[in-house]
């Protein structure tokens, strides 16, 4: 079964200007080590929700890779997530078994800084409106900082959702009930948020919500940005809101800070659905 969202990934040109910037924003972020390619590294911030954000930035040029080919056509920004599947295997045969095309598993891993060799499995969908799947082979405790990693200046304690631009809502409602299951997939109706001209789903997924919005309409706010953002870097991830402290500050992080990436603070108590304006 498919239980929670494993992480998100948020592409960046530098990273040790990265992980400067992010810890400027009040994240404790900590180094994550190079992948077996030689292509890419990365930094991460950990989550008490045990989801985090992936820093990643190509260290060579590498035109096979989605990541390198969604980068160059927008540039930095959130280019990805994954969910974390309990059997990567059997839930990637119950997805075909319902219908959805499915590529893997394949074999990943990276070596951290401290020399641990961490190894998994990633499954992939062939539409950007989908996460992709990632499952351990080695201790996710290995992968994944926990303890003081998780606590944060800014206040952030969890992800509380995460927002996804997509063309069709319908097609991809169905999508992720076909990647999720039926019993699995809490979908809510699609509902047209009146004045900011967007249509949305919202898919509940472990503590946190998958919002899949759609623009509707012309001239508003929203839709427009949304509708902007689809057609410069497509069907993905538009935004994250993260859930804080009840005495820390919310609102929009610096979007260059977060090196293009659209994040925001929201209070538990008023979180109910996410939808982003910006």
């Amino acid at each position: 079964m498919i239980r929670t969202i494993d992480h998100i990934v948020i592409l960046v040109g530098e990273l040790e200007q990265a992980i400067a910037d992010y810890s400027a924003l009040g994240f404790t972020v900590v180094r994550g080590g190079d992948h077996p390619d030689g292509a890419t590294h990365n930094a991460l911030v950990s989550f008490a929700d045990g989801a985090y954000l992936e820093l990643i930035a190509f260290k060579q040029p590498d035109m096979q890779h989605l990541w390198w080919q969604r980068g160059q056509r927008s540039g930095e920004g959130l280019v990805d997530y994954a969910l974390l599947p309990s059997d990567i295997a059997q839930d990637v045969a119950d997805a075909r078994m319902r219908g959805l095309v499915v590529e893997g598993p394949t074999a990943g891993g990276r070596l951290r800084p401290d020399g641990q060799r961490l190894e998994w499995q990633t499954a992939r969908a062939a539409t950007s409106d989908l996460p992709f799947l990632c499952g351990d082979i080695t201790p996710r405790a290995l992968r994944v900082p926990a303890g003081a990693a998780c606590r944060h200046s800014n206040g952030v304690i969890s992800v509380a959702a995460i927002t996804i631009a997509v063309a069709d809502l319908a097609a991809s409602v169905a999508r992720y009930q076909a990647l999720l299951g039926q019993h699995n997939a809490r979908v809510t109706p699609p509902t047209i948020i009146a004045g900011l001209g967007i249509r949305i789903a919202v898919v509940q997924l472990g503590t946190a919500q998958v919002v899949l919005a759609t623009p509707v309409g012309v001239g508003v706010s929203a839709g427009v940005a949304l509708r902007e953002h689809l057609m410069l870097r497509g069907e993905g991830p538009y935004a994250v809101t993260f859930a804080v402290a009840s005495d820390a500050r919310t609102g929009a992080f610096d979007l260059a800070l977060a090196h293009g990436a659209r994040l925001e603070r929201i209070a538990p108590q008023r979180m109910e659905t996410a939808v982003h304006a910006a």
